[in-house]
């Protein structure tokens, strides 16, 4: 570092006396050219050249063939608060937070079959209007009061509910034990809800998206989704898997969620349906129908997930899938959530044949924290294949006779059934057509699924005082999912200071700030004045740290503006800012997992965004001003295309952050239309926006780069909080920005 000419007290004085006289931007012009032989900030490094930061986010990225642990809570209490997380991590990202309205199911039942034993009808309804759940609707013969009703998902064998395993490949099960009859063993799915029925429960046999009668969104669309389709990426009337859909949590998955939901409405509903004793019970990708369903619904008292859940692979299709949904997460705690209610699961040599070892330990030590350890089972069946033969549903078929306290002896022995064929079971005929699909109905349905979501969400905007609390239970709870992160505990962070330097009237201090529990490590510059400190300001950039200086290497006006008055500001490199960047060039496209279908729930299902982890940056260096000063007032300064970071940062962040400047350029989530742009954020269009965030904020805010208009969720909610008076707007010219900033940073 160089030094020329000093910054003298009386010069401070000269330069306030200016400021009256010429105004405060000429202040800070005149104030940079004092400070430009200051110093010469020419190397801000605080690594060896080509070395990266020890940053967890620089490795290899997570993806769903990783390994997903459960660790239980020390005690109950642990337990609820991160089961309330968690399960609030599901709804979101299935875009399901707040559930959408539940509209007529306006159901049809027809077609009755009668068979010893039991009657089959045929069923549509709507899940959404114009959307159809379909399936079969399994009855005991002679009913006898209101008895146990059970969902049937079937997961992804060919044709689903129509599945033929062929008489080749039955006879082979049948000689392995696998099977007991040829037609149980053809249609596996048709047999176990025979069975349920012959046992007196009424079953729902539904189709996933795509299979079967379920075709308004094509097989190929709901599970083969691989390449993305630039006529459906667009800002209205927008596809599954662009960007947009992504922005508002619309996904094949978030589809299949909900029709689960409605059709546990639909089996409700039914007269000779017991509403409290509900179960599911499916393989494969029906178990994760089942164990999801069984998160989130309180309904269901009875489930039955077989060969799915694991700490292994968490579900390898699309609609298996859904950004944010397991990230630091996965499919045991998931099943955990249905705690302490009857769950047996069973394993195959598959993914979860370590099952015995891995994963249900844990689970039941789960169970057993509320002694209820009995009410918890894994049948490790690993001598199988992926399935859900008859030996895995005789186990299921003793499961649900023992929770639904049907009084059948035990064993209960599978026997023969007429399998019936694909003309036999269809829900569509003549009489009732089969409804229209393709691109446009679409794109129908995801409009519909938005402004369902807008209207609720419209309705929570508070009128007054008493309605915060819920605006910040939903609002608030959506944006925690989203950003995945609060502010660090003090004990997690560790500065390591490398450098210190001295200068006329401020001292820049070099360092690498750790925050050890997330494994991160972010290169920081923390500059302070000679006299008393009376604040701290995080001053972000779209540049790192070296957004503190100019290109010439003199303090940026603003922030030497700050350090004059008695402030310190404390810059870093973000992600994949200045020392996380091996050429220096600015991050274009963000890292993807190697999975080769462009479906963004692969990535972010698992990984944050790069958007995310720069707000995790952000409240690290907040955390970092409090704890070094807490007494100090802390402010935040997100100018220069920085904006976007600091407004997530304020919407979790509580009243750590006094004061915030921030200039938003205008920007929106709605707008970003690559899903590996930087600024790309899953479910960040879906809660107002960039100024649904502001609206969460409670700090005082000096607002450039918007209008009342623009603004209104977070004029409306500040009105009815009486903080109108903390909330400034700016609509003066853009080169004085800066300048006016800082001025009311220091008023």
């Amino acid at each position: 570092m160089s030094r020329a000419l000093p910054f003298r007290s009386s010069q401070v004085r000269a330069c306030r006396l200016l400021s009256d006289r010429l105004g405060w931007g000429a202040f800070l012009v005149l104030t940079a050219f004092l400070l430009v032989a200051s110093t010469t900030a020419s190397d801000l490094r605080v690594l060896p050249e080509g070395r990266l930061p020890d940053d967890r986010r620089l490795q290899p990225l997570k993806d769903l063939d990783g390994y997903f642990p459960f660790q239980p809570p020390a005690d109950l209490d642990a337990w609820q608060q991160r089961a309330e997380k968690v399960r609030r991590q599901v709804l979101v990202s299935q875009g399901l937070w707040p559930l959408p309205e539940r509209t007529p199911l306006n159901a049809v039942i027809h077609g009755r079959i009668e068979k010893p034993g039991y009657t089959i009808e045929k069923v549509y309804f709507e899940s959404f209007p114009g959307f159809y759940v379909t399936g079969n609707l399994y009855r005991p013969e002679k009913g006898s009061g209101r008895v146990p009703g059970i969902l049937s998902p079937h997961g992804h064998w060919p044709n689903g509910r129509f599945y033929d395993a062929g008489e080749a490949n039955v006879l082979r099960q049948i000689v392995q034990g696998a099977e007991r009859f040829e037609d149980g063993g053809r249609s596996p799915m048709q047999a176990r809800s025979v069975q349920l029925a012959k046992m007196g429960c009424v079953v729902f046999h539904y189709d996933m998206i795509g299979y079967a009668d379920s075709q308004q969104i094509s097989y190929e669309m709901a599970h083969r989704f691989a390449k993305q389709r630039p006529e459906m990426n667009r800002a209205e009337g927008w596809g599954l898997y662009s960007p947009q859909a992504e922005s508002h949590l619309q996904s094949v998955m978030g589809l299949h969620t909900w029709n689960s939901i409605r059709a546990l409405d639909f089996l409700e509903s039914l007269p000779d349906v017991d509403p409290h004793r509900l179960g599911a019970t499916g393989a494969s990708g029906g178990g994760t129908q089942t164990f999801m369903l069984a998160a989130i619904d309180p309904r269901l008292a009875v489930s039955f997930p077989a060969v799915m859940v694991s700490t292994a692979m968490q579900g390898g299709c699309v609609c298996e899938n859904a950004c944010l949904l397991r990230i630091g997460t996965g499919n045991i705690e998931f099943s955990a959530l249905f705690a302490p209610k009857p769950q047996a699961l069973t394993g195959a040599d598959d993914w979860t044949r370590e099952m015995e070892t891995k994963g249900f330990p844990e689970l039941k030590q789960l169970y057993e924290m509320y002694q209820a350890g009995d009410k918890v089972r894994l049948h490790p069946l690993v001598w199988f294949r992926h399935n859900f033969n008859y030996v895995n549903r005789a186990l299921m078929y003793e499961w649900m006779n023992q929770h639904f306290e049907l009084g059948l002896p035990s064993p209960i022995v599978e026997g023969p059934y007429q399998r019936l064929t694909p003309d036999d079971l269809t829900v569509w005929n003549a009489e009732h057509p089969q409804p229209q699909g393709g691109d446009q109905f679409e794109r129908d349905l995801l409009r519909a699924w938005k402004t369902d979501s807008d209207r609720q969400l419209a309705a929570l905007i508070p009128q007054d005082a008493a309605d915060d609390d819920r605006f910040q239970r939903i609002l608030g709870g959506a944006l925690q999912t989203l950003i995945g992160r609060n502010l660090p505990s003090p004990d997690d962070l560790e500065f390591d200071q490398r450098a210190r330097s001295e200068h006329d009237g401020w001292v820049q201090i070099h360092g690498l700030l750790n925050h050890r529990a997330a494994g991160e490590q972010l290169p920081v510059v923390l500059l302070e004045p000679d006299s008393a400190v009376d604040r701290t300001v995080v001053w972000l950039s779209s540049e790192g740290k070296s957004g503190l200086f100019e290109p010439s290497g003199a303090l940026h006006p603003a922030v030497a503006a700050l350090l004059d008055s008695g402030a310190a500001v404390l810059g870093g490199d973000l992600l994949y800012q200045g020392e996380f960047l091996p050429t220096g060039e600015a991050l274009q496209q963000t890292p993807r997992v190697k999975n080769p279908r462009e479906a963004a729930a692969y990535t972010f299902g698992y990984n944050h965004t790069v958007f995310a982890s720069r707000v995790h940056d952000v409240l690290t260096l907040i955390a970092f001003a409090r704890q070094r000063m807490p007494e100090q007032q802390v402010d935040l300064a997100g100018l220069s295309g920085s904006g976007p970071w600091a407004a997530a940062a304020l919407s979790v962040v509580g009243d750590a952050v006094d004061k915030a400047v921030v200039d938003t350029w205008g920007f929106r989530f709605a707008t970003v239309d690559d899903l590996h742009s930087p600024e790309f954020l899953p479910g960040g269009a879906k809660y107002f926006d960039l100024p649904g965030m502001l609206a969460l904020a409670r700090s005082r805010i000096w607002l450039a780069g918007e209008s009342e208009n623009t603004v209104s969720v977070l004029i409306q909610t500040w009105q009815a909080t009486d903080r109108s008076d903390h909330l400034t707007i700016y609509d003066g010219p853009e080169d004085e920005i800066p300048a006016q900033a800082v001025r009311w940073l220091l008023d």
